[in-house]
């Protein structure tokens, strides 16, 4: 399992409302987090075979960006 990190601009719950069906519909997701109390609102995904573009693209569709943490 590989774990990928993400800084987001998902602000509040609201924010993390519209994201959470993208991120759920992916089926090779294990478990994901958004940190709010972070200033980078870093989202934590583990996930066994997704790379950092398909995280990306599910965010994107809920209209948030997401950038991989090297």
């Amino acid at each position: 399992m590989k774990i990928l990190k993400f800084k987001t601009n998902i602000q509040c719950t609201n924010c993390l409302a519209k994201v959470t069906p993208k991120l759920d519909e992916q089926s090779d997701i294990q478990s994901w987090d958004v940190d709010l109390q972070d200033p980078e609102r870093t989202l934590t995904v583990k996930t066994e075979n997704l790379q950092a573009e398909d995280i990306k693209k599910a965010v994107l569709k809920a209209g948030f960006l997401a950038n991989l943490i090297e």
